[in-house]
């Protein structure tokens, strides 16, 4: 798990910036975005099976809820009418 460590030792503003930056990108990009918010959709699910274990089940509610709005973006910019 050093990606896990090296993840905790970075201040707390930079993953919730480069995951804003992700889903930024990946809704103003025309085309191929949908790959950016692809990407981020599968860090948000790892970090959420890692996590699994130690939240109540509010936290896991919450948590579930924001991946699947985050995939849901993601199909709608990978499949458009």
């Amino acid at each position: 798990m050093p990606v896990l460590t090296r993840l905790s030792r970075l201040p707390k503003a930079v993953p919730f910036l480069l995951m804003l930056g992700l889903l930024v990108a990946g809704i103003l990009v025309p085309g191929w975005g949908w790959v950016l918010m692809a990407v981020g959709a599968f860090v948000l699910a790892w970090i959420l099976f890692l996590t699994w274990p130690v939240l109540s089940s509010s936290e896991r509610l919450m948590r579930l809820a924001v991946l699947a709005l985050w995939v849901g973006i993601t199909l709608t910019q990978a499949i458009p009418r």
